[in-house]
């Protein structure tokens, strides 16, 4: 049974930080891609940042670019996404995907989605 979890959204002040986790569970591919997406109210959804299990490549969009960095355990299975000088457009619901290749651009359809965790950040 495949699994992506979502947790460690909260509210915050801007120039706070936030580390959200991503649990994946029956995944049996060697190759895949855990992206991080988030979509705002009234807004489109946006990639944010990608990893790539069998070779660790990453890749952020550029306005993250700098604050947040995704990073993995591979003994714990879990994908991290930790976030610094957050502002409050970065609010949102955010969620964590995977697709079956590796090094799969944010603009690619994802495979398979978590079922998302929201962040907020306001005075």
């Amino acid at each position: 049974h495949l699994q992506l979890v979502e947790s460690g959204g909260d509210s915050v002040q801007p120039g706070g930080s936030l580390r959200l986790s991503c649990a994946a569970a029956g995944f049996s591919l060697d190759y895949y891609t855990v992206g991080w997406f988030r979509q705002a109210l009234g807004k489109e959804r946006e990639g944010i940042s990608y990893i790539s299990n069998s070779n660790d490549n990453t890749d952020y969009a550029e306005s993250v670019k700098g604050r947040f960095t995704i990073s993995r355990d591979s003994a714990k299975k879990t994908y991290y996404l930790q976030m610094n000088k957050l502002k409050p457009n970065d609010t949102g619901v955010y969620y964590c995907a995977a697709a079956w290749e590796q090094d799969v651009p944010l603009e690619r359809v994802y495979d398979f989605w978590g079922q998302g965790n929201q962040v907020t950040v306001t005075s």
